[in-house]
């Protein structure tokens, strides 16, 4: 779904304009509808980050020759609300790296709070921010109250994103699984 959403955002809002959507994660706003914290390179190499907020509106109702039914179709409609560049970007502050805290603090010229919708989305946000800096700012992002142990890759498969290390998860598992069900020899 999130891949997606990706693509629809892509599509419709970031590539008319030169862009290209590295990551986004849903965050919780009081405003009615969806909202996304963006981040997208432009073309000139600067990379932008920026709140999107996503309306579903009706449009016209249509009617069906066929079955004589009448069908309603939404479509969402983009809308950035707040840019920000990661150059002028000065701190993350995940507020307490011990405690399951979706919440955090992005400190430009005034400090933004975000509220993603999960911890893991928060931290995905992080590295790509990490990585983003590094590659495009050369300047390693300020981040204080995280967990390192989520930052940075420990090894070959982390680097790779949230899926492998879930599927070596999943395959160790099951190795654990199919060993606990072997016979054991009583000599």
């Amino acid at each position: 779904m999130s891949s997606l959403l990706k693509e629809e955002m892509q599509r419709v809002l970031f590539r008319p304009e030169g862009q290209r959507l590295v990551e986004f994660i849903e965050i919780e706003e009081p405003p009615q509808g969806r909202h996304f914290l963006c981040v997208s390179v432009l073309k000139t190499k600067v990379v932008q980050l920026c709140i999107v907020r996503c309306q579903r509106s009706q449009s016209s109702k249509t009617e069906s020759k066929k079955s004589h039914t009448k069908r309603s179709s939404f479509q969402d409609s983009y809308m950035r609300t707040e840019i920000w560049s990661l150059q002028d970007l000065t701190l993350v502050d995940g507020r307490d790296p011990d405690v399951d805290d979706p919440c955090f603090l992005m400190h430009f010229d005034t400090v933004r709070s975000v509220t993603a919708i999960s911890c893991s989305a928060k931290y995905a946000l992080v590295r790509a921010l990490v990585a983003l800096s590094d590659q495009h700012c050369q300047r390693s992002l300020d981040l204080q109250n995280f967990d390192w142990a989520y930052i940075t890759p420990t090894s070959f498969y982390s680097n790779r994103g949230d899926c492998v290390v879930l599927t070596q998860i999943c395959f160790y598992a099951i190795n654990l699984v199919c060993l606990s069900m072997c016979p054991v020899p009583l000599d």
